[in-house]
């Protein structure tokens, strides 16, 4: 089957939401069909990757924040507007204890906090992140800027389990962004939400590299059951698309990172977070 797609309506969550402001284990062989030289990179060796392109203010802004949780540097939160500040992860509480003071006390347990991909959409900048804390995790963040400050933040981090952030980490091909937001939108939609075609169609058959260690992205496309694509962020031939649905019968966020090369997808990186019960969550904002 041909990678061809027809554009279909994203279908509506079946789960509650309160997002506000949304815009438009095992290891398995994650080098198959995946060029060498390709995949050989760790993420700890890749923040030199990042240092060449100067960073715009608002990017600079996002690392110097994820660093301060490193350094206690109390300078790193004044890009938050704490008044405004909508916290998304559900395991945080909103308000309390100021990022300052948490950053300096979390500082005090030695974190290590690595930057390993820094991308910006408009007034959206994600990052691809490493954490060692008590344990080492991986995961995505985003964040909402008006004007020169942050107001909005989400994420999905899950344990790391071998590599997971090797590959490219610098953007190019940015005339391209809009016409790779769409590919991906269709792609998800076709491949993961509604199942018309096989995800292996859409992936560059000599060169594809999967740097996801939980499962194939077939195999992804086949067993979790997408239901929502929420949100599509681009920066030239990167696009994350952040979705909704369920695995193995948990409530989860899948969030998947994509490099496209001539139309097809060439690198491909992820995170799966299941979402606690409702009950549970320490904010009413909502994971999404």
């Amino acid at each position: 089957m041909q990678c061809e797609f027809i554009a279909t309506p994203v279908l509506t969550s079946q789960f509650e939401s309160t997002e506000k402001n949304r815009p438009g284990g095992m290891v398995h062989s994650a080098s198959l069909r995946c060029r060498e030289e390709a995949c050989l990179l760790g993420g700890w060796t890749l923040q030199a990757a990042l240092q060449p392109s100067p960073m715009n203010n608002r990017k600079q802004g996002v690392y110097d924040l994820l660093k301060g949780i490193e350094t206690g540097d109390p300078a790193a939160v004044k890009v938050v507007n704490e008044n405004r500040y909508i916290q998304h992860n559900p395991q945080t509480h909103e308000g309390g204890e100021g990022l300052a003071q948490l950053f300096a006390r979390l500082a005090q347990t030695n974190p290590k906090v690595e930057l390993v991909r820094l991308f910006e959409d408009g007034d959206y900048v994600f990052a691809h992140t490493i954490y060692d804390f008590s344990s080492v995790r991986v995961g995505f963040e985003v964040f909402r800027y008006e004007g020169a400050q942050i107001v909005e933040h989400w994420d999905n981090i899950q344990p790391r389990v071998g590599d997971m952030v090797g590959g490219e980490t610098r953007a190019d091909e940015h005339h391209l962004t809009e016409s790779n937001r769409q590919r991906v939108t269709e792609f998800i939609e076709a491949a993961f939400v509604d199942k018309r075609i096989a995800a292996d169609d859409c992936l560059s058959s000599d060169s594809f590299c999967e740097h996801s260690t939980s499962m194939g992205i077939a195999e992804k496309a086949r067993r979790a059951e997408y239901v929502n694509l929420h949100r599509v962020l681009v920066e030239g031939n990167f696009v994350l698309a952040v979705s909704e649905g369920r695995l193995e019968g948990k409530h989860s966020a899948f969030y998947d990172l994509f490099r496209l090369k001539n139309a097809k997808i060439e690198e491909h990186w992820d995170t799966t977070e299941a979402i606690p019960p409702i009950e549970e969550w320490k904010n009413t904002n909502g994971k999404f």
